[in-house]
């Protein structure tokens, strides 16, 4: 069946690449002969693409498209002989080929793409040193362009996230999430067995336990504060109420597991009297306390100037009387980032208090 698979494709591989040659597409208008495929087939553009560059790369490897057309060689096989030989010497680029057309008959194409890695190694190891050498610079350089976090709040109480890292990174954070995921822990923490291999919700559970136990200690500082999560609730609450607490991100949690994460390790309660007030030291110091850097975060939430959304961690503390001029370093300082704060000392504007608490900045004419 799955030589049956390979021969088919093969067919097709073929006919689309002899429409790319004839140019079929362009009587219609199309952008491209890939794009009129996938429109006319109803194939993802993506699909067809993968399929198109296959294609190409196969008609100029005839040995590999006769393996592929006899169902000796499978599609996936025959991308990584692809992606494998395409990146070598051209001098070595057939006799690789030709060797690891032979592999495919005993290797998936998982561990035939590890052969392909090290293939030049067979076939002139004083090179293939070199070779990897910059193969793996190359890598490296080009994943440490391509990484990236994206992370996305639905508003139901999740956020959905995607990322990209360098290998040698991604290998890091899943030795980390297996040692909280791993049978063991697990039996410690739920009391049961647990599964021999962790499942992707195992997984993510194990991502949560390793950011709410993180070492803040060893977290860079933010604006004068540690980059710890900051549980604001009032007494009533920690008293074992069912009134909501907030993070000083903005996010509401219930009441339960407020009083979890005010009992974690690194995770500051900040529990509120009566006047919603948490603390006032007013020492006198230059800057602005870690303590006092809280407290402005929790009751003003980021920067203070009208419009601003920049939030508290990217804040300067600034003192409404200056502190050249005798002004008390306490937590009636104010937030503004670092734009709004250079406006708040620069002579050519005018800080005006708003009616709801925030300030806005007028040139002076």
């Amino acid at each position: 069946m799955t030589r049956l698979s390979a021969q088919l494709a093969e067919l097709e591989m073929r006919v689309a690449e002899h429409a790319k040659t004839v140019g079929v597409g362009e009587s219609v208008g199309a952008t491209s002969t890939t794009n009129f495929w996938a429109h006319a087939t109803h194939q993802t553009r993506t699909a067809a693409h993968g399929k198109m560059r296959l294609a190409v790369a196969l008609a100029a490897r005839p040995a590999l498209r006769t393996a592929v057309a006899a169902g000796d060689v499978l599609v996936d096989q025959a991308r990584v002989i692809v992606d494998a030989v395409e990146v070598l010497p051209a001098e070595h680029r057939d006799e690789a080929e030709a060797m690891l057309i032979k592999f495919a008959a005993e290797h998936d194409a998982k561990a035939l793409k590890r052969l392909g890695r090290r293939i030049l190694e067979f076939l002139d190891p004083e090179a293939a040193e070199a070779h990897e050498a910059k193969q793996l610079e190359d890598e490296e350089r080009d994943a440490a362009r391509s990484t990236k976090l994206t992370m996305t709040d639905d508003g139901h109480g999740k956020v959905h996230g995607r990322f990209t890292l360098p290998s040698a990174q991604a290998a890091m954070l899943k030795k980390a999430l297996l040692a909280f995921a791993a049978p063991k822990h697990r039996a410690a923490v739920d009391g049961g067995l647990g599964e021999r291999r962790p499942s992707a919700e195992r997984m993510g559970q194990a991502f949560v336990e390793l950011i709410e136990r993180y070492p803040t200690k060893k977290l860079p500082k933010a604006g004068g504060v540690s980059a710890t999560v900051v549980v604001t609730m009032d007494i009533s609450t920690l008293m074992g109420g069912l009134r909501a607490a907030s993070l000083d991100t903005g996010e509401r949690i219930t009441a339960g597991q407020a009083r979890r994460l005010a009992c974690e390790a690194g995770i500051i309660p900040a529990v509120l009297g009566g006047k919603s007030q948490v603390l006032d030291l007013g020492r006198k110091r230059r800057f602005h306390s870690e303590s006092q850097r809280i407290a402005m975060a929790i009751e003003q939430g980021g920067c203070n100037a009208q419009g601003c959304d920049w939030p508290p961690g990217l804040c300067h503390g600034h003192h409404p009387i200056p502190w050249s001029q005798d002004g008390e370093t306490n937590k009636d300082g104010m937030l503004l980032c670092p734009h709004h704060h250079a406006r708040a000392h620069d002579p050519k504007f005018t800080m005006t208090k708003q009616a709801g608490g925030k300030v806005a900045f007028t040139r002076r004419t």
